[in-house]
């Protein structure tokens, strides 16, 4: 019998932003990762028209946002065309990814060790941006996986300090 793996029961799953054009840009809800070992990115984008869109991950002090700056650089994969193959591919480790311009659903999962972030200052919260795409038809979903350090039956809330 295969070992028996719960999501739900292992990481803390919080929706970053529900589906959303990416007409005019998109700031998803920040993070704490004060709980966190790590804590993996997945952005799905539907390109119906054609564009260079660039995610980002951006550090900031608190969930309010108040202080931020680019996180640190981060293992970063990416699937072009989401459609046709679901293997994701090894990019150069970064804080940011700009997708192909082309007309395709796209995966980018980014995993971030929090331990990275600049903690000695205050940071340790984490939010994603998407540029402005001008196209009411692009849209993006954002959900992130945190692996926290006490398992327990309701894990302590991502979206407050």
């Amino acid at each position: 019998m295969a070992r028996q793996i719960s999501i739900p029961s292992q990481y803390k799953i919080v929706q970053l932003t529900a589906p959303v054009t990416t007409n005019g840009g998109v700031t998803s809800d920040i993070i704490s990762l004060k709980t966190a070992h790590k804590v993996t990115v997945i952005v799905d984008l539907k390109q119906a028209a054609g564009h260079a869109t660039q995610v980002s991950l951006v550090q900031a002090t608190s969930v309010a946002g108040s202080t931020n700056k680019a996180a640190p650089a981060s293992f970063v994969w990416a699937n072009e065309d989401a459609v046709a193959s679901d293997t994701l591919v090894a990019q150069t480790n970064a804080s940011s990814y700009t997708v192909a311009n082309s007309v395709k659903s796209k995966q980018i999962v980014f995993e971030v060790d929090p331990s990275a972030l600049d903690i000695a200052n205050g940071y340790d919260c984490l939010y994603v941006t998407v540029g402005d795409s001008s196209q009411a038809t692009n849209f993006v979903n954002i959900t992130a996986l945190l692996h926290t350090r006490f398992k327990q039956a309701t894990p302590p809330s991502a979206i407050i300090d």
